[in-house]
C-alpha cells in the first residue's frame, strides 16, 4: 500500500498528472511545448590576482576557480528523421527538474492514439515536475516522443514505433545528458499498452518499472479496435499476455471500473506470475481518471527508477 503523500506533493504531482494526461488521447493542448531554454548559470570573472611579479618577468595568470557544471535545460526538444517509423520526422521532448547537473534518468511516456509528445508535455509537465521533485520525489525527466497510431509495434507498411523508441530514441538519449541504464515507461491507453510491450522487450536489466494506465488490451484479435493490428497473426505476436519478461518487472496497471478496456485489463493482471501495483477503481477512460491517479503512480515510479 502506498503511503499517503504531503499535501504540497500531491498538488505538485496533481499538476504534473493534469497535463501528461491530457495529453494521452490528444486532448486540445492548453499551450504549445515550452521551448528549449538555455542554462541561466552566472558566470564568475575574476577581478584581480593580487600576484606580484618584476619587471621582466611574465606575469602569472590569475588562478581561475573550477566552474561548476552547467545546468540542464528544463525543457528540450528536437526531432530526427526515424528509419524505423519509414523515414517520418518524429519529434520528442525531455523535461527536466531546474538545476540539475547529474544525468537523470528517463520516464518515458508513451501517448494514445491521436496524440503527440507535444500534447503529452503541453499545459505544464515542466512545471509540476519542478514542483514535484522540489516537494521530495527523487529527480528524474519525463521523454515523450511522437509515435503516430500504430500501436507501438511494427506494422504491415513497415513503420516500427517500437523499433523506433528501443532502437533510436534511447540512444538518443545518452547524447541528450540522461542516464539510460535503467528506464522506465508510463502510458495511457494504447501507449499503456505500449509500456508493456516496450519495456517486456527492453528486459528487467534495463526496464526499472512499467506503468500501464487503462491499456488498451483485447483478448481476441477480432475484438481489436480497427487499425490496432494488421490481423490475427499480427494480434498474436505483438500480445503482451504471457509476456515472459514482465515477470521480472515491477507493473502497475490502473484502470477504472467502467473502462471498456476493464474486463481485458483484468484478466491480463490476473495471469501475471506476481500481482501489480495499482488496482481498479471508479472511472472511465478519460483524463480525468488518468489525472487522479498519477500522483501514486509516480510516487511508485520514481523510487524504482532512481535506484541503482
Amino acid at each position: 500500500m502506498i503511503a499517503r503523500m504531503p499535501d504540497v506533493t500531491r498538488r505538485a504531482l496533481l499538476r504534473l498528472g493534469a497535463s501528461v494526461a491530457a495529453g494521452a488521447v490528444g486532448a486540445d493542448a492548453l499551450e504549445k511545448l515550452l521551448c528549449p531554454r538555455r542554462s541561466r548559470a552566472v558566470s564568475v570573472s575574476m577581478t584581480g590576482s593580487g600576484a606580484a611579479w618584476a619587471p621582466g618577468q611574465q606575469p602569472r595568470a590569475p588562478v581561475q576557480p573550477p566552474r561548476a557544471p552547467a545546468a540542464a535545460p528544463t525543457m528540450s526538444t528536437g526531432s530526427f528523421v526515424s528509419a524505423a517509423r519509414g523515414g517520418k520526422m518524429t519529434n520528442w521532448a525531455i523535461a527536466r527538474p531546474p538545476g540539475q547537473t547529474q544525468a537523470l534518468r528517463p520516464l518515458i511516456a508513451l501517448h494514445g492514439k491521436g496524440s503527440d509528445a507535444a500534447t503529452v508535455m503541453a499545459g505544464g509537465v515542466e512545471q509540476g515536475l519542478a514542483q514535484a521533485v522540489t516537494a521530495g520525489l527523487p529527480p528524474f525527466a519525463v521523454v515523450a516522443v511522437d509515435g503516430g497510431g500504430s500501436y507501438w509495434h511494427k506494422r504491415s507498411s513497415g513503420e516500427d514505433s517500437g523499433a523506433m523508441v528501443l532502437n533510436e530514441l534511447i540512444p538518443m538519449l545518452d547524447d541528450q545528458g540522461l542516464d539510460t541504464s535503467r528506464v522506465a515507461f508510463l502510458g495511457w491507453s494504447m501507449g499503456g499498452y505500449g509500456a508493456l510491450l516496450l519495456g517486456g522487450r527492453l528486459g528487467p536489466a534495463r526496464t526499472a518499472a512499467i506503468c500501464a494506465v487503462s491499456p488498451a488490451l483485447w483478448l481476441a484479435p477480432g475484438a481489436a479496435a480497427p487499425g490496432a493490428f494488421d490481423g490475427p497473426d499480427d494480434w498474436a505476436a505483438n500480445s503482451v499476455f504471457g509476456l515472459p519478461t514482465l515477470a521480472s518487472i515491477p507493473i502497475r496497471v490502473d484502470c477504472g471500473t467502467s473502462d471498456p478496456f476493464y474486463d481485458a485489463t483484468r484478466q491480463f493482471t490476473a495471469q501475471l506470475p506476481h500481482p501489480p501495483s495499482g488496482g481498479f477503481s471508479p472511472g472511465g477512460h478519460d483524463p480525468s481518471f488518468w489525472s487522479a491517479q498519477l500522483p501514486a503512480e509516480l510516487s511508485w515510479i520514481a523510487p524504482l527508477l532512481v535506484a541503482a
